[in-house]
């Protein structure tokens, strides 16, 4: 008999049928007459209860069968009589794969906190809420398969070590072959990195941009989607030193193609979730966030509101409303900034454009102001900015200005400058942080707890 996921079970013409079930138990409880354990496969934020006929089982037969144990069962499954589930399964055999230590489980029926869960990061993904946060994960980065292939976008897959730092802050976690504690040095006494394994100082990338607009460059319209990593010492709710970055690139568009297609993108993301994830979204809300799926709808039935940096700043001026960081024109906007922008003033989305050159990086398209850049950040409740992107410089004097301008070694970036050298063209892009999207869509407010095992500083457990 093939075995039968549990997610399947509540699927029409089910009821009546053989099925061969296998999954983690939860709970057991019951007499000596008849005994209930719940069930669960990971397939669904759904259990299934089996019910034991303890004329048909021994006591020695469930003995083993606790809570973290892994069991398999055939049975009949049939509608339930009690209330809490639609149906349940009648058992007729039983084999235990794995038994679990009732006295050192540590997931027991009690709620845990998810400060806990994080010490426990091996197991927590049979939690409920962590099962449903990882459907959820999965559903999401399908739909961003998706939605580019059906827009003719093809996949490129970026380098991980890489000798150029996109974004310019030099937060980079250095890659080498050097013996760290003697490392070979030159006649000054610096690093010898012509002996390390790529000939030169490399690191783990922070981003696939520069390379994504090279195959923008070549095939139109591209997407890369892969883990980037960052070197920042940033112990807040909303940072991570490993993460997943989409990052579109598209030739032949201006920053308003690139808006749009900002906006269609996270719409459609959103929209396939609350279709193919609805049970594990409202198991979120009730759970976590009462208003997560009104919320949610109300972002892909939303028209975002777009307006420059300069109107932004002067909207947060004229607010009344003491920031803990204040405002002028020229600093680079606070999550408070930009959260007041998107929940009390707009109340939707907004998409920030036009900042100030000199807090944005080199390669973005200058205004014919020479004051601000040709930027975009869509920001959204309760996460604030959570793609940032740009329509890129094209010309290769101005850029190769910028690039003078902000000290970046010009011997680094001449394959990047290439592009404008043969055969430029205007093109644009944005990068979404997949962490933050899944914060967003599952309603939780530490993106530790959206990634199997989260690196932070001074973590790098599991």
């Amino acid at each position: 008999m093939k075995r039968t996921k549990t997610t399947d079970l509540y699927s029409p013409g089910m009821i009546g049928k053989e099925v061969d079930v296998m999954g983690w138990v939860r709970t057991r409880r019951g007499n000596k007459h008849v005994q209930f354990v719940a069930l669960n496969d990971g397939s669904t934020i759904r259990s299934v209860q089996i019910v034991f006929d303890m004329t048909l089982f021994s006591d020695d037969d469930l003995r083993p069968v606790t809570t973290g144990s892994a069991i398999h069962v055939k049975g009949l499954l049939v509608e339930s009589q009690g209330r809490g589930q639609s149906c349940e399964v009648q058992a007729q055999t039983l084999e235990v794969f794995g038994t679990a230590d009732p006295a050192t489980y540590p997931l027991q029926k009690k709620g845990h906190s998810l400060e806990f869960l994080r010490e426990i990061a091996h197991l927590r993904p049979r939690t409920n809420t962590f099962g449903a946060v990882l459907r959820i994960r999965s559903a999401l980065a399908f739909a961003i398969h998706k939605f580019f292939q059906e827009r003719g976008f093809y996949y490129l897959n970026t380098p991980l070590i890489t000798a150029s730092d996109c974004e310019g802050a030099g937060a980079m976690f250095q890659v080498t072959t050097l013996d760290i504690a003697n490392p070979p040095r030159d006649e000054e006494g610096r690093v010898d990195y012509s002996a390390d394994f790529f000939g030169k100082p490399t690191a783990l990338t922070v981003s696939g941009q520069l390379e994504g607009e090279l195959g923008a460059t070549a095939l139109g319209a591209i997407y890369t989607f892969g883990p980037t990593f960052r070197a920042e010492n940033s112990n807040t709710p909303r940072h991570l030193s490993e993460f997943w970055m989409i990052e579109p690139e598209v030739a032949f568009i201006d920053i308003a193609d690139n808006m749009d297609l900002a906006e269609d993108f996270i719409k459609y993301c959103i929209s396939y979730a609350l279709e193919r994830c609805h049970d594990d979204i409202e198991f979120l809300s009730q759970m976590y966030d009462q208003e997560l799926e009104a919320r949610l709808r109300s972002i892909v039935d939303s028209t975002f509101v777009r307006l420059t940096y300069t109107e932004g700043v002067k909207i947060l001026q004229e607010s009344g409303r003491k920031f803990e960081f204040p405002v002028s024109w020229g600093i680079d906007l606070q999550s408070e900034h930009e959260r007041y922008l998107v929940e009390e003033h707009f109340k939707c989305p907004v998409i920030l454009t036009d900042y100030p050159k000199d807090i944005k990086a080199f390669y973005m398209k200058l205004n014919d102001d020479g004051r601000t850049v040709r930027a975009m950040d869509v920001l959204f409740p309760k996460i604030g900015e959570i793609i940032g992107g740009s329509e890129r410089e094209a010309s290769y004097e101005k850029l190769q200005q910028r690039i003078k301008e902000l000290n970046i070694p010009m011997k680094d970036m001449w394959w990047y400058l290439d592009t404008r050298r043969y055969g430029t063209v205007p093109h644009a892009g944005f990068g979404l942080g997949f962490e933050r999207l899944v914060l967003f869509v599952t309603g939780m407010t530490n993106i530790r707890d959206v990634i199997p095992f989260p690196r932070t500083p001074n973590n790098a457990e599991f």
